[in-house]
């Protein structure tokens, strides 16, 4: 098997997450090992790197790409919304850094079999996790309009999601959409030739807003930061790349809720409801792909990384 995966700001990265010799670090995206590889030869020796994944092909190549280091690094196939319970597991209670790399891999993009890309024609699948039973297809099977409205509305921030619910569930009668080229002659039907000139390709937004609803992004991502904050030690860093506005809105709310979580009213001479700090944020705004790096890989031009410090020693 081939996994190729291309790490998104792997300097930026390594930079504000400052992984240290003889540290703890979790990446609880594994993926390729593409960011592991450089934490954890950084950490050794005598560092411990706890790499997590719900895909087993990115499970497969990762323990391949860390063999050198199979004495530091611990594998887990589970979803990174465990994050807190496998560290537990692992009497990892504390630890110096995490990184969270949001979203789909190169990888998981290029394989027609897993239905995420429009580019290609395969079944359409997108499941992360491919013990899941419920893919993609099933979704545009199962859901009524106002519910495949409501998804392409709001996951894929997509101004025609009624026109293309519309169309979807007319297309459907006439037999299962399951495949990705079907679903994308039944959009570009959907949305006027003169929009489609426009923003790059027309099924962009919806396929983004399937593969969200098939494997719960959004519902995970929060609870996912907190408790990944929570088991951080006082100065570890939490470092998070995500790839579009939904996710990135959804960290900086977190980290800015978990920097100033008074909620005390303005006038108020002295806090009085007893709120502390748990985060000082470290990236003011967004870190993007430099020219270097967009030239090398295009699809790092979605990708924005945000740090935050735990700064207290309160536990929830």
């Amino acid at each position: 098997m081939n996994f190729e995966h291309i790490p998104v700001l792997l300097e930026k990265t390594i930079e504000y997450l400052d992984p240290k010799t003889g540290g703890v670090y979790i990446d609880g995206t594994l993926g390729g090992a593409g960011h592991s590889l450089e934490i954890v030869k950084r950490i050794t020796p005598g560092g411990v790197l706890l790499g997590i994944d719900q895909d087993s092909n990115a499970i497969a190549a990762a323990k391949e790409h860390l063999e050198a280091y199979k004495g530091n690094v611990i594998i887990v196939h589970d979803n990174f919304k465990n994050i807190k319970a496998i560290a537990g597991n692992l009497g990892f209670c504390e630890v110096d850094g995490i990184l969270l790399d949001i979203g789909v891999s190169s990888h998981q993009l290029d394989q027609e079999e897993r239905g995420f890309s429009y580019m290609h024609d395969g079944p359409l699948d997108m499941r992360m996790d491919t013990e899941r039973d419920y893919n993609a297809s099933d979704i545009i099977e199962s859901a009524t309009e106002q519910e495949l409205t409501r998804i392409i509305r709001d996951y894929g921030e997509e101004k025609w999601a009624v026109r293309i619910a519309k169309f979807i569930i007319e297309e459907r009668k006439a037999g299962r959409i399951d495949t990705t080229f079907k679903l994308v002659d039944i959009i570009k039907k959907a949305i006027p030739a003169a929009a489609r000139r426009e923003g790059g390709h027309p099924a962009k937004r919806t396929f983004q807003a399937l593969r969200i609803a098939v494997n719960n992004e959004l519902e995970v991502l929060e609870q996912a930061i907190k408790d990944a904050v929570d088991i951080l030690k006082p100065g570890g860093r939490l470092v998070v790349i995500t790839f579009h506005s939904l996710e990135d809105r959804i960290v900086k709310t977190v980290f800015n809720n978990m920097e100033r979580p008074c909620t005390c009213p303005p006038k108020l001479p002295v806090c009085v409801c007893g709120k502390v700090p748990l985060l000082k944020v470290v990236t003011k705004k967004p870190v993007v792909a430099g020219d270097k790096e967009l030239e090398a890989n295009t699809r790092s031009k979605s990708a924005k990384l945000r740090a935050a410090e735990r700064v207290s020693s309160k536990r929830s």
